[in-house]
Order: C-alpha cells, then sequence, then structure tokens
C-alpha cells in the first residue's frame, strides 16, 4: 500500500473580490512566506472558512458575508478602503471581525499575523526579565537558574543576554566557545525574524536556546533590532528569560516592554534598598509586573518583607546563600543546576506559583 503523504498545512483565507486589494494582501502572504486560499466573496469561502488558521477579508465583502450566516469564529480581520467611514466598525461587528485595519498603515502587523501561520506556532512565551537593584546583586546567576529550571520541567526555554556589559551569559553557562549566533550577527536584523530559523542558529547550552555577545567590544544595538529578535525568540517558546541591565537606555526599555513579569533582585541592604528604589522608579512603568526578589540574610536585620516594602513591589520570595555556587560556575555548570540548593529551590517555586501561569505542562 502507498505511503499516505502528510496532511497539507491549513492556510490562511484571503476573501476578496477587489483585485487592487487582493494583489496587496497576496504581496503580503509573499513577505511572510506562505501561499494562501484566495476565496472571491461569501459563499464561495463557505467550505475554507471554518478551518482557517486566519482570514482576512475585505470590506468588500461584508454585506455578502452579514447575510451568508458562516459560523461565528475568532481570528477574522477585516480590511478597511476608508479611514473617515464610521461604519466600519459595525460591518466589522455584522461579520464577527477581532481587528479591523487599513493599508498601508497595518502591513507589518498583518505579515506578523500571516508569518505566525507561517510558524505554525501558538502563544507567545511567557517572559521573565531578570535585573539587579544594585550591582553585584547577583540577577544573571538567578536569570540563568530560571532557565535551567524551566527546562527541567520540560518546557522549551530561551536565555536573551540584554545587558552587554554583564560578561555573558554564555560564559556563566561555559559555553563561551560553543558555536552559534550572537547580537553582533543580528545587529542590522529589522521586521520580522523567523523564530524557528533564529532559534536553530542560536547556540543551544544545558537544554537552553541562548543568545549572549561577542567577548569583543560589543556591537551597538537598536530597539528595533532588540523587538525583533525577542519576538522571534517567544513565537517558538515557551518561556523566555531576559537579562536587563538595571540601567534604562533604549534597548533596555524596549526589552522590558516584550516582558510579562520582572524580578528586581535586591540585597536586605540599606544602601541596596536605596540603589534599588531608583531602578524600580525607572522601570516600574515599563514591565507589567514588577516584584521583588530578596537576597539574604541581612547583616542590618531588613526582612524581606520590609525591603519588597519599602520598593512598593510585590515580594516574589527570597535567595539564601549557596555553598559551592561560585566554584561550581567557574567550572561551568551553570547555576540552579544542583536542585536541592536554595538558587533552584526558589526558582522551582516561582515557576510553579505564578499566576500567569509559567509552569504549565509542555506541548
Amino acid at each position: 500500500m502507498a505511503a499516505l503523504s502528510p496532511p497539507r498545512p491549513a492556510r490562511p483565507l484571503l476573501v476578496t473580490g477587489d483585485p487592487a486589494l487582493l494583489d496587496e494582501l497576496l504581496r503580503l502572504c509573499a513577505v511572510a512566506g506562505i501561499e494562501p486560499e484566495v476565496q472571491p466573496d461569501a459563499g464561495a469561502a463557505r467550505a475554507a472558512w471554518p478551518g482557517a488558521p486566519l482570514v482576512i477579508v475585505g470590506d468588500d465583502v461584508t454585506p455578502g458575508l452579514a447575510r451568508c450566516g458562516l459560523p461565528r469564529r475568532e481570528d477574522v480581520v477585516l480590511i478597511g478602503d476608508d479611514l473617515d467611514d464610521g461604519d466600519v466598525w459595525r460591518r466589522a461587528v455584522d461579520v464577527g471581525a477581532d481587528h479591523v485595519v487599513f493599508l498601508p498603515d497595518a502591513e507589518h502587523w498583518i505579515v506578523d499575523r500571516l508569518g505566525d501561520v507561517a510558524e505554525g506556532t501558538g502563544p507567545d512565551a511567557h517572559t521573565i526579565a531578570v535585573l539587579g537593584g544594585c550591582g553585584g546583586s547577583g540577577a544573571s546567576t538567578l536569570a540563568c537558574a530560571l532557565g535551567v529550571a524551566a527546562v527541567r520541567t520540560g518546557l522549551a526555554t530561551a536565555l536573551v543576554d540584554v545587558d552587554p556589559l554583564g560578561g555573558g551569559l554564555d560564559v556563566l553557562l561555559g559555553g563561551e566557545d560553543e558555536s552559534g549566533l550572537r547580537w553582533s550577527d543580528l545587529a542590522s536584523a529589522r521586521g520580522r525574524i523567523d523564530g524557528g530559523a533564529l532559534s536553530d542558529a542560536l547556540p543551544h547550552l544545558h537544554g537552553l536556546t541562548v543568545l549572549s555577545w561577542d567577548r569583543d567590544r560589543p556591537p551597538a544595538i537598536p530597539p528595533e533590532t532588540v523587538r525583533s529578535v525577542v519576538r522571534a525568540v517567544r513565537r517558538r517558546h515557551d518561556v523566555a528569560v531576559l537579562d536587563v541591565p538595571r540601567h534604562t537606555d533604549p534597548v533596555a526599555a524596549e526589552a522590558l516592554r516584550l516582558c510579562d513579569t520582572g524580578l528586581l533582585v535586591v540585597p536586605a541592604e540599606v544602601r541596596a534598598l536605596a540603589a534599588a528604589a531608583q531602578v524600580a522608579g525607572r522601570v516600574g512603568s515599563m514591565v507589567r509586573d514588577l516584584r521583588a526578589v530578596v537576597r539574604q540574610p541581612s547583616s542590618s536585620g531588613l526582612t524581606s518583607e520590609a525591603v519588597a516594602r519599602g520598593l512598593g513591589l510585590a515580594l516574589a520570595g527570597e535567595l539564601r546563600p549557596e555553598a559551592g555556587l561560585a566554584a561550581a560556575t567557574e567550572r561551568g555548570d551553570p547555576p540552579g543546576l544542583r536542585t536541592r540548593g536554595p538558587l533552584a529551590r526558589f526558582c522551582r517555586d516561582y515557576l510553579a506559583g505564578n499566576p500567569a501561569g509559567v509552569a504549565r505542562e509542555a506541548a
């Protein structure tokens, strides 16, 4: 018996009888690297309508769609043709569109949506920013340990080093000589980046997909590149951990805005608290959910709750000293490898208890 062919992947559906609009949409599909199904009206689109991963309809077919009685579904985009036409929003409701967009303003947005279909991606990774409240707080160590803990639970995890002066997360993981792309190779990247191709080209260390810096003078990375790269990483992983510098330059600010949660690592000392308060004040408006991670013990007697309260942040937890951690990292062992150590325990508890559901079952 002949071998069965693999099922043909679902294609986005374009529904329009407007030749000019169709030409524009076909051009955007070519940019995204995907072949759509094209139908001129609601009746012809009926068979493909329920199963298409994305439906893009022109405003010219909205009367027919409203009359045709097609089932309501998600991921329907209506392309309007007149910004001054207020009735387009009513027509969008009539056909069950999630979004109303206009060309050429929405070109990049449409290419991103089509690219998601081409990559076959699911929900974006839950993205965690880790930054220090003061110098030497151990933010990079925590970022690596969070990545290790997420991999241990079976989640596809990326670790992105956004701090060019931090010494390199690949060094901390013992993989500075591992082949693969670094930031210098991506400095000119703009627009949509294929997440699968990027992930394949990056170093893979201890189960982590890692993006770090070269040992030479780090290149200037524009915010647009950070946005494109981090978005591509988010599309191909369950969890992304970003090591972000505490100085909020435009690149750090862009990275923070792409994160779901931020962890500010603060030693339980008065001077560290004062410095961390400055950092929290700057980054609090850039990340949706900023929390404090307090390093104990405190020579001044400050409790972790008092530190978090002084910063006006929720307490994510505290970190206790771990014997042998420095020697282990010098050997090239990643932070958090010792499952019974306080660092791994914090990361495990944080991922399991995070209300955003980071520790969901791996697909």
